[in-house]
């Protein structure tokens, strides 16, 4: 996998929560040629099934989120453009940002911002709410009231691109890296025989409801799942002991929300590979779409796989492309023994 050519593509399309129509088909068209059967569920989520043709094998979920964050247009003033979030969008991220506006075709703005001459000391150091901001998009009220109906989405403008020789960053990373990763997944098992039924689950709405999620787990009634999602990685002014250390592994989640079994498995596993890993406990909610997955029906089996990433929910976050390349090593490792009557998950 080339991830740096692969989460170009993917962190470039804009997939806003409730509006991912443009990046679930560019993932239905990433999954076809890996997966027996393709399919997009009810809420928009897309679904790739790779069948082991054992009869009542079980089925193994594994879910990466397709989702990011972003804004939507509530009102026009003069031309600029009243908006409120979708998702944990931090404000202080937002003054002075480029976005886009998901029309048809798509309208360039800023997100307006007082230059620092006009500005009190103590207004430069305070974080001004979303309610108080406006996007200029460069209209006049009667064109932009035109162009840009209420309701009309709008995400962080970019992509992803390298950084340093080890990392990328970009936008979207929560939780295209993930998705990412599935699809690493899926290519390292190619020609291998498998013991259970594999879905794999673009899902939408991750960072308003898990709407996506709740529903194909529904649906699907996995006997497992392994949701794959992003961790708070290290920077210098982040608590050492709430953050994990960008090349240092795939994060495998322990707590309530995670079935000791699966945390095990994997743990064992990363050993046996040779592989750095390191734990993360989740003392309730692990914050993924594990949490309502687990509660599906009569209950699913659940673990988390998770990414370390700097600086989540802004349009720099920053991975590394070894932690996610280790993150498909032992995830498609344990897809291979998982099934196993005389290796259970």
């Amino acid at each position: 996998m080339n991830y740096e050519e692969m989460l170009a593509r993917l962190c470039a399309l804009p997939g806003p929560s409730g509006f991912e129509e443009r990046v679930t088909a560019a993932a239905a068209e990433l999954l076809r040629p890996l997966v027996d059967q393709v399919y997009f569920t009810c809420p928009g989520s897309v679904v790739g099934v790779r069948r082991c043709d054992r009869e009542n094998a079980p089925r193994l979920l594994l879910d990466a989120h397709l989702d990011e964050i972003g804004l939507i247009v509530t009102g026009h003033e003069e031309g600029f453009l009243r908006f409120a979030p979708l998702g944990g969008v931090d404000p202080r991220m937002l003054p002075d940002r480029e976005v886009t506006i998901l029309t048809d075709p798509p309208v360039h703005g800023v997100v307006a911002c007082l230059p620092p001459h006009v500005q009190t000391a103590e207004d430069m150091d305070k974080s001004l709410p979303i309610k108080d901001l406006y996007i200029d998009v460069g209209l006049p009220q009667e064109e932009a009231e035109k162009r840009i109906p209420i309701g009309t989405p709008a995400t962080y403008r970019g992509g992803c691109a390298p950084l340093g020789e080890h990392l990328l960053c970009g936008k979207a990373l929560d939780d295209r890296c993930g998705f990412a990763v599935l699809l690493d997944v899926l290519e390292r098992l190619q020609g291998k025989e498998l013991d259970v039924d594999l879905y794999v689950l673009g899902s939408t709405q991750e960072e308003t409801h898990s709407t996506g999620a709740v529903t194909a787990a529904y649906e699907l009634a996995p006997a497992m799942c392994v949701a794959v999602d992003v961790t708070h990685g290290d920077s210098p002014d982040a608590s050492k002991n709430e953050t994990f250390q960008l090349g240092g592994g795939p994060v495998i989640g322990v707590g309530p929300n995670c079935a000791k079994s699966m945390s095990g498995s994997l743990k064992a596993l990363a050993k046996r590979l040779d592989m750095p890993a390191q734990i993360e406990v989740m003392s309730g909610s692990s914050g993924t779409n594990a949490w309502p997955i687990q509660v599906s029906r009569e209950g699913v089996a659940t673990a988390v796989l998770s990414i370390p990433e700097r600086y989540m929910h802004t349009p720099v976050e920053v991975v590394s492309k070894k932690d996610l390349e280790d993150t498909a090593k032992l995830l498609a490792a344990f897809v291979e023994r998982c099934g196993e009557e005389d290796k259970p998950c």
